[in-house]
């Protein structure tokens, strides 16, 4: 099991979809090498330096916290199962209600599909808060998301940023 990094008010919440294994045996987030997270939350404006995963509770300083939807770790995030998701929903909502984030973005829409009992969703601002929060989707930074290059992911997570900095 991957440890959130977290603390109450945050800013905004990440929300992965579930540990990848390398993450879960490092213990770090994101620590995958392919995985882009890091990159494009600095590339984005998010942090003044790129963090390397062992270093991820800085993020904490910022205003900035981890957490996962489901605990499992996998190799690929679609080998989750919907009992899965139903089985995480209700520990989930009340993570995010204790720690009362400004934002939480999940990362990908996988979970946020699950967890709204919606069929279709659009990236970006969601129409409806998520537990009080401010609920954004932005795609997954996992290397095996192809469908979405370096420079896609910056300007996705560049617009969460900026809609934090006006508020």
């Amino acid at each position: 099991m991957l440890t959130d990094i977290i603390n109450k008010e945050l800013k905004v919440i990440f929300c992965g979809i579930n540990p990848g294994l390398k993450s879960a045996s490092d213990g770090h987030h994101f620590s995958g090498r392919s995985n882009r997270f890091w990159k494009v939350l600095h590339q984005a404006g998010f942090t003044p330096d790129q963090i390397e995963p062992e270093n991820g509770a800085v993020i904490l300083k910022l205003g900035y916290g981890l957490t996962t939807a489901v605990d499992r770790a996998t190799a690929r995030a679609n080998e989750l199962s919907k009992v899965e998701f139903d089985n995480s929903i209700e520990a989930f909502k009340s993570k995010i209600i204790h720690y009362q984030p400004k934002y939480i973005a999940f990362l990908g829409k996988a979970a946020y599909l699950a967890f709204s009992g919606k069929k279709q969703i659009s990236w970006g601002r969601q129409p409806e808060d998520f537990c009080g929060a401010i609920a954004w989707v932005l795609p997954n930074p996992s290397g095996l998301n192809r469908g979405f290059k370096l420079d896609d992911l910056v300007s996705s997570y560049k617009e969460l940023y900026e809609a934090i900095s006006l508020s």
